[in-house]
């Protein structure tokens, strides 16, 4: 089997670019004849084409990049299987997508979106991100590179680390969380909050909005944001600088970090719906809050970033929900259980490092790629 795999490539730290790296990584770990390219490089993909031959062209993204990873390898006489995340609202494409004998999705909440857009689930596949077990692993706290990050953080010894990584804060659920911390109050040991986002102007925005929350919350000098750009050698020792890892994400079609801080012998708080759902097991591996509240919308205006020449609103016949809030009292409940009870954030750690590594190692998660192709498409 051939393989080409489109992405962000060479690699960002962000979620799909990690998301293809792990799928070539893992292709190559199983011996699979692969190459990586990125999936807007037009001249390469088509130089791949013509040398490389390749049985399937798999890429990473979501129903909007369905040109890039569908149209423009079809155009060639390719084979595509776009891997796809769930982004809100699929307006575009159902054709393009339902014609194929194999789409895969990160999520079993994922397909249910896709399904419930028009899409037919007979081609539906699901396939989780990858997780590289051997680098996102248990550190001990006295390791010299975790006592650093604390340190330049400037966590005090005695304090408990909560922490949320995410492109901005808040559509992990960090706002949430802040409440939650603010709701607690003395009964809570020393702990400080950290949220490592990604900059960009959007964040900007959210984050000085987050910021003063915890303005508000009396808590500003407790939380903290970090927005400096971070590579993936630098996560591992973040997230072992952690006691709890707090994201009960708004909208989550895997949860990735949520994943690694498991590998890493974390605990993790998260919410019990979407994503999350395949990847977290309530009080094995996670303490997950209920939904609180749904975002629900009637309509939806949509541009060129979805195909269209030109704006146009869409009407839904039944109101979508599109966000979703997870509900702050259990939240606060999971905070004052785990950070009062080191056995039971050992507990969860331990199930978490176990659950990731027999569920979701990169190499497994190529292995079954390469079976679904073989089965789906014949090809070996």
């Amino acid at each position: 089997m051939k393989v080409l795999v489109l992405y962000d490539y060479p690699p960002t730290p962000g979620g799909l670019a990690t998301q293809g790296d792990l799928l070539y990584r893992g292709l190559l770990a199983n011996g699979v004849e692969a190459h990586a390219v990125h999936l807007e490089s037009t001249l390469e993909k088509e130089w791949y084409y013509n040398w490389f031959r390749p049985d399937v062209v798999v890429g990473t993204g979501y129903w909007g990049h369905t040109p890039q990873l569908v149209l423009h390898p079809q155009k060639f006489g390719m084979r595509p299987v776009p891997w796809l995340v769930a982004d809100g609202y699929i307006a575009n494409y159902q054709k393009a997508l339902n014609d194929l004998p194999l789409l895969l999705v990160t999520s079993h909440w994922v397909k249910e979106m896709y399904v419930r857009d028009g899409i037919s689930g007979d081609a539906i596949e699901v396939l989780p991100v990858g997780c590289d077990t051997d680098t996102f692993r248990p550190y001990p706290a006295d390791d010299e590179k975790v006592r650093a990050v604390r340190s330049a953080i400037g966590i005090d010894p005695d304090q408990l680390l909560i922490l949320t990584i995410g492109g901005d804060a808040a559509s992990k659920g960090a706002r949430e969380v802040m409440e939650a911390l603010a709701i607690a109050g003395k009964s809570l040991p020393p702990w400080h909050y950290l949220c490592k986002v990604w900059p960009q102007p959007r964040t900007v925005i959210q984050s000085d909005l987050d910021q003063q929350l915890a303005e508000q919350l009396g808590i500003r000098k407790d939380v903290s944001f970090q927005m400096g750009i971070v590579s993936r050698e630098f996560i591992p020792y973040l997230m072992a600088a952690c006691d709890i890892y707090a994201a009960p994400s708004r909208l989550e079609g895997f949860g990735m970090p949520q994943v690694e801080a498991g590998a890493c012998g974390k605990p993790v708080i998260g919410i019990n719906a979407m994503g999350m759902l395949d990847t977290l097991v309530q009080g094995e591996t996670a303490l997950l809050a209920g939904v609180g509240r749904k975002i629900v919308i009637n309509e939806v205006l949509l541009g060129q970033e979805s195909g269209y020449s030109e704006n146009r609103r869409i009407v839904f016949e039944e109101p979508r929900t599109v966000d979703y809030r997870a509900d702050v009292t259990d939240i606060k409940d999971a905070l004052v259980t785990l950070m009062g009870d080191a056995e039971l954030r050992k507990k969860l750690g331990e199930g978490g490092r176990k659950r990731v590594v027999e569920h979701f190692d990169y190499r497994m998660v190529a292995a079954k790629f390469i079976r679904i192709v073989n089965e789906r498409l014949n090809v070996y």
